[in-house]
């Protein structure tokens, strides 16, 4: 992606601010380069890739696990969000657009839905699904992350539904989006986005390469409870 020169003015919190932003060379490749600069006496701050998270190793992957169940019931009602494009690219290059986006998407989800278990939102133990009337569990949160980074250009692909063992001991939901510097979670625990490796949790399996098989993760067996945080 080119970026062509931009440049707007406006207040912000009481300081006058200029937002300029351009592509070349190095930077291009990136698909960033930009500098904010602070009209009133604040410094030049540039923002680059350095900037960003360190790299980190992949989550090891291990044999062919089963898929959650109400994975799988939510595939029959809605098989289009589980048919994945073998063509698509499995990891995605990680760069400033990349992370912008999935910050911006965990924030507004996060912010937007209302915690609320299965059993009191559809009368059932566990059930995966969109949280279009505003409420959801865990893994409702992440299927909308995933929705909505999918309607913004992700691949399908690389974009996983994840279970783990969370830090009090239960099963829980998260969405892993494997990059080319590594995989990271969006959790509607934390609006932070994390390397796999800072979360603290255990990982069990996630969904595999083609969306319906599901694959064990560092050697992890499935949770005892359902993933309902």
């Amino acid at each position: 992606m080119r970026y062509a020169v931009v440049q707007a003015a406006g207040a912000l919190g009481g300081i006058r601010w200029r937002f300029a932003l351009r592509s070349t060379g190095r930077a291009a490749a990136l698909g960033f380069a930009g500098t904010i600069l602070m009209i009133g006496g604040a410094s030049t701050q540039p923002r680059t890739l350095a900037s960003l998270p360190d790299a980190a190793t992949p989550v090891e992957t291990g044999a062919a696990a089963r898929p959650v169940a109400a994975w799988t019931a939510f595939c029959q009602r809605m098989p289009a969000e589980c048919d994945v494009d073998a063509r698509e690219p499995a990891t995605i290059r990680f760069d400033a657009d990349l992370w912008r986006t999935l910050t911006g998407v965990n924030r507004r989800v996060n912010a937007r839905i209302r915690p609320v278990t299965d059993q009191a939102h559809w009368g059932v133990v566990d059930r995966w699904d969109f949280p279009d009337d505003g409420f959801g569990d865990c893994e409702d949160y992440q299927l909308l992350k995933r929705r909505m980074l999918i309607e913004r250009g992700l691949p399908r692909r690389a974009l996983r539904m994840t279970v783990v063992i969370d830090d009090i001991g239960e099963g829980h939901a998260v969405l892993m989006v494997r990059t080319d510097r590594g995989d990271f979670i969006l959790d509607n625990k934390t609006n932070t986005i994390l390397s796999w490796r800072d979360t603290g949790y255990a990982y069990i399996k996630r969904e595999g390469q083609d969306g319906r098989a599901w694959v064990t993760l560092n050697g992890g067996a499935s949770p005892a409870a359902t993933a309902n945080r």
